[in-house]
């Protein structure tokens, strides 16, 4: 198969590839640090999509990397990353296998018209993780030592956004409390009296209105969700149109996570959130029975690209990631706990609990 390498952006003191540097938010030699007069220009606007019109009919001109790229399948984690021909041999990003094979795509894959750049420095992760693994006192003492941080890799990671104007009922049953006096017995056989809390249930109606904007759903697998909704937001307010050059020395993954399945993924996760303001209108000190019937319209959607920092590293037998969201500094990571650590904290916690057990019956 015939591959065309990204498009490079040749450095005009040396002539080696030049790289977008977060720090300064320039493109940069790597070698000789010069910083290259090459100025960005968007080659798209960024505007959302119907997605409605979208999920019916995708043109052809929004399918498709703007430059050729190759893009391999990890046999292991099955991480579909779009890479520079020149990084195929290298192992997998996301969970270190060696095991990259050729992607065969069904369809060309919707090109990114925004993305987020590169704002944070590797310089200053590497430190921020450092710091972070300091603050692990549950981890093994060998953890500093053997998960190094000069692996960590830049990553542009697809998303997926929706807009949505909802309108929504619901119907509840609003509880009130209020109390009544009681009189009982106590160990001593004295007469004592004590509140007694009762509910009184009344029917209750609403409608939530609400605009959703930018609802984030994630396109990629290599990457934990769980860890990347540890990171979020990413400042959507901030997208900048797609160019190259912003992907000059990093690598990209192309979403494995459909639009169809994204816009599914979305009006659920929407539909969790107007649950919870709903229940906010709901009069009362308490509620049961609540039910929502949401009618979504002006739905829209952007495919954009973020960027985070990842750092793979293997403990044992197990492999763990540190993400840090590369336009805010935002992380969170995943380490090995020590055995015999928690074993004694939860040897002291049971003494403790003990102890004071013990101490109120003395009383």
């Amino acid at each position: 198969m015939t591959v065309a390498a990204l498009q490079k952006f040749p450095c005009p003191a040396c002539g080696a590839q030049a790289e977008w540097n977060p720090g300064k938010q320039k493109l940069v030699c790597p070698f000789c640090g010069t910083e290259s007069p090459y100025k960005v220009t968007a080659t798209g606007q960024i505007e959302e999509l119907d997605l409605v019109r979208a999920l019916r009919e995708m043109p052809e001109d929004a399918r498709g990397w703007q430059t050729e790229r190759r893009t391999v399948q990890c046999q292991s984690c099955k991480a579909v990353s779009v890479f520079d021909p020149q990084r195929v041999g290298q192992r997998c990003d996301f969970c270190g296998s060696p095991a990259l094979v050729p992607y065969e795509e069904i369809k060309s894959p919707i090109r990114p018209q925004s993305l987020l750049p590169f704002r944070v420095a590797d310089t200053a992760v590497r430190e921020q993780i450092r710091q972070w693994y300091k603050s692990k006192w549950l981890a093994p003492n060998a953890l500093k030592s053997r998960a190094l941080v000069d692996t960590v890799k830049g990553i542009y990671i697809p998303y997926w956004t929706f807009d949505a104007q909802v309108v929504c009922p619901w119907d509840a049953e609003a509880g009130h409390y209020y109390y009544t006096t009681e009189s009982y017995r106590d160990n001593k056989g004295q007469t004592q009296t004590r509140q007694v809390r009762h509910v009184r249930w009344e029917p209750a109606s609403g409608v939530v209105e609400h605009f959703f904007d930018d609802e984030p759903i994630p396109g990629t697998t290599g990457v934990s969700h769980d860890l990347l909704r540890q990171v979020e937001p990413f400042p959507t307010n901030e997208l900048v149109g797609y160019d190259t050059s912003y992907l000059s020395g990093f690598i990209v993954e192309h979403y494995q996570v459909v639009l169809l399945d994204a816009a599914q993924a979305s009006e659920a996760q929407m539909t969790e959130k107007l649950r919870e303001m709903c229940a906010g209108q709901v009069p009362g000190d308490t509620y049961r029975n609540l039910e929502i019937h949401p009618t979504f319209s002006a739905k829209t959607f952007k495919h954009i690209l973020v960027p985070v920092w990842l750092l793979t590293y293997t403990y044992g037998a197990r492999v763990f990631h540190v993400l840090v969201n590369a336009a805010t500094g935002r992380m969170a990571g995943e380490y090995p706990k020590s055995f015999w650590k928690v074993f004694f904290l939860v040897v002291a916690i049971i003494i403790a609990v003990v102890f004071f057990a013990m101490l109120s019956q003395d009383r």
